[in-house]
């Protein structure tokens, strides 16, 4: 399916109301959700060759992004040529964060609906499921059966998701009715995997399948994605999602915004490319000086780290007493790490509190592993849940922004 840039720019002018969202947020719906660390040995200790690889299935995610993107409107995306191609990622559901970049709970599919878990990722744009035909890769995952579903429907397209790791997930492609959190989304298109990808097998990934709440020009179906189709399809009155992240407590917003979760005005950072979740932040921050300014991030759930290039991850580094180059894009810094560190968004900064960027004692160290990261050829941020575990965060559909608050 081919989209000019014309029509990508007004894809969605009917989501725009008149009132803020603030104004509009009382008819959401929360869906709760808790932490579990998954990048950890059994003793406890970080280990650093899970989270590079982590990092590096990041990047190779934003890269199948920007292919996508070319593909769906015509156009390279803006930030694509900032990416070296070596660079090689409802209703009272619960929803467990696993690796701590994998935020994942319940939905449905299906007539009689039938229970998944995906993992929910704002990196990415597509929903797939593992199929009933699906190999031994497939194992220990609930299977999506077409043919045992009145609504399901062949949508007649091969697909293919290529991982950093060189396998893939690939499938037929199919619609169904789609339940997030009470709101459905029919005729919504979704990938039936015949295969998956070892990193996607259960004992490494244990949500069933993967739903991506960016925007449609990322998909690799060329479709729209589950979150935009139910506010086209008028289930959600306000197109707005939120992440509130916390050690207990935390929650997805479909509809809205939780208000008793956050205290003040919301900041906002314009949406640059309505692709990914992407604008500009104004500076980065270690103890109060400013360490370099105005760059471009992609705000991805999918993401652990504050991912940079790793000359710019060094210079914070370099400011933080302690720290040392671990390799692979890692710095280890001191058990008693107490180094304020911020990040302004139009005006506003944000601090990263020391408890999250100490992400743990570093497998065979007794240093502890910092919360940024690093891969060569990277030429923007990427910003993860090192980051938005200090804020809550408004993805605003209607009006391409991703907005930020203060904890309450």
């Amino acid at each position: 399916m081919y989209f000019s840039p014309a029509l990508v720019l007004a894809a969605l002018p009917f989501l725009v109301a008149a009132a803020p969202f603030e104004e509009r947020s009382r008819n959401g719906i929360s869906i709760p959700i808790a932490k579990r660390s998954g990048f950890r040995n059994a003793n406890g200790a970080v280990d650093i060759a899970k989270l590079q690889a982590g990092r590096q299935l990041t990047v190779a995610k934003i890269w199948r992004g920007f292919e996508a993107f070319e593909k769906n409107t015509g156009a390279a995306h803006p930030s694509a040529p900032r990416l070296k191609r070596s660079t090689k990622r409802g209703n009272g559901n619960r929803l467990i964060d696993d690796s701590e970049q994998l935020w994942y709970g319940s939905i449905t599919v299906g007539t009689p609906a039938v229970t998944y878990t995906v993992d929910f990722d704002t990196g990415s744009s597509d929903l797939f499921l593992p199929g009933s035909n699906c190999d031994s890769t497939c194992s220990g995952h609930t299977l999506y059966d077409p043919s045992s579903s009145s609504t399901s429907s062949d949508a007649g397209q091969k697909f293919e998701l290529k991982y950093g790791d060189g396998s893939t997930v690939s499938g037929e492609q199919y619609t169904d009715t789609v339940t997030l959190a009470g709101f459905n989304a029919t005729r919504q298109r979704l990938g039936v995997a015949t295969t998956y990808s070892s990193g996607f097998q259960s004992d490494q990934f244990p949500a069933d399948g993967l739903l991506g709440m960016g925007y449609e020009s990322l998909s690799s179906y060329g479709a729209s994605p589950v979150f935009q189709s139910l506010v086209s399809q008028g289930q959600v009155s306000t197109p707005v999602f939120s992440f509130y992240f916390a050690e207990s407590g935390s929650e997805l917003y479909i509809g809205g915004t939780n208000q008793a979760l956050y205290t003040g005005p919301f900041t906002y950072m314009p949406v640059t490319t309505r692709g990914y979740w992407e604008g500009l932040f104004d500076s980065i921050s270690v103890n109060g000086k400013t360490v370099f300014g105005r760059e471009r991030a992609i705000i991805d759930t999918g993401t652990t780290q504050v991912i940079g290039d790793a000359r710019s991850v060094q210079a914070i580094y370099d400011q933080i007493p302690g720290s040392k180059d671990a390799g692979d894009g890692t710095w280890t810094i001191l058990r008693n790490f107490n180094t304020p560190i911020s990040i302004t968004f139009r005006g506003k900064a944000f601090e990263i509190s020391p408890s999250t960027f100490n992400l743990g004692i570093a497998s065979g160290s007794s240093d502890c592993v910092g919360g940024f990261g690093a891969l060569d050829g990277l030429e923007f941020w990427i910003v993860g849940d090192v980051f938005l575990q200090n804020v809550y965060t408004a993805f605003d559909l209607g009006y391409d922004r991703v907005g930020f608050a203060s904890l309450a």
